[in-house]
């Protein structure tokens, strides 16, 4: 099953590529960049990066119980107050992204804006799954880097192990950038417990590894709605990696980082009842000293 995965990883690179380039400008998707410190100090010591990160459930496929219709209106107020650096984004439209990439270079001027989108895949039709107003509905991220230039690379499939009995079929995606950090996000089943612990066993232990042997290893983080819980059976703890930093909003939105990433500074965002998630907001300090980290 591992072997499967990670031949359709490779085969979905050029995808998520191109549906990475339809999101926005002649700009591909990417990582975060804005607090980074360019400077060493006397000694030449790497610097840390300093980043926010935004984690976003928007419920706006315009079919679920949860829709409202004011999520993007919400999220384009929380982006333009918070100005992350990084944003991951769960239940959203393909203009969605398109939509909020023009707010996310608002608040970053003078910067690359990246943006990458995942279409959830839909069963019954072996298509894409459809937002009610029939754009491809999914999971997408955005960041930004200092140049037009700066190189990334897309990552995103489909998890192999998927509740039956839900037609959607829960995807993941990958940016990395600029050699400083590989961000990812997903949205797990909600249907079935056990089986968004598979997808989450699969994509830490497997899906993320395989990145870091076939591409290099990069300080890697990941925001989603796992729709699993600390404390509750199956306990999200269970498929986080030994040495790994998780924060959560106190429900099923989790951020997690491995070794080389500290986690400060959990932030609730109050979405006024535009989505059925508040905002996950946090900072991510990248330590190049620390152990995981891939030799300069």
């Amino acid at each position: 099953m591992a072997a499967r995965s990670y031949r359709f990883l490779r085969r979905t690179l050029a995808v998520g590529c191109l549906l990475a380039a339809a999101a926005l400008p002649a700009t591909r998707p990417v990582a975060p960049l804005a607090a980074r410190t360019d400077a060493t100090d006397a000694t030449d010591a790497p610097q840390p990066t300093v980043l926010r990160m935004l984690q976003l459930n928007l419920c706006n496929s315009g079919r679920a119980g949860c829709y409202t219709g004011r999520a993007m209106a919400r999220a384009t107020e929380v982006i333009t107050n918070e100005a992350p650096d990084l944003v991951t984004l769960n239940e959203i439209c393909a203009g969605d992204l398109s939509a909020l990439h023009g707010v996310f270079q608002t608040v970053h001027p003078g910067r690359t804006v990246v943006a990458a989108f995942q279409a959830a895949g839909d069963r019954p039709s072996g298509d894409d799954t459809r937002c009610r107003n029939g754009q491809r509905f999914g999971i997408g991220l955005l960041t930004h880097v200092p140049t037009p230039a700066t190189p990334s690379t897309v990552y995103a499939g489909t998890h192999p192990t998927q509740d039956l009995a839900d037609p959607e079929e829960r995807a993941w995606l990958c940016v990395d950038a600029d050699g400083v950090l590989l961000a990812c996000t997903t949205h797990l089943s909600a249907t079935g417990y056990r089986v968004a612990l598979s997808q989450c066993d699969h994509l830490l232990d497997t899906i993320l590894p395989a990145i870091s042997r076939d591409a290099g290893y990069e300080p890697t983080v990941l925001g989603g709605d796992l729709n699993l819980r600390a404390g509750h059976d199956p306990d999200v703890r269970s498929c986080t990696p030994s040495g790994h930093q998780r924060i959560d909003d106190g429900r099923l939105q989790h951020i997690t980082a491995t070794s080389d990433i500290t986690l400060c500074c959990r932030t609730l965002v109050p979405m006024h009842g535009a989505t059925d998630h508040p905002g996950l907001l946090a900072t991510l300090t990248i330590d190049p000293s620390r152990p995981g980290r891939r030799p300069a």
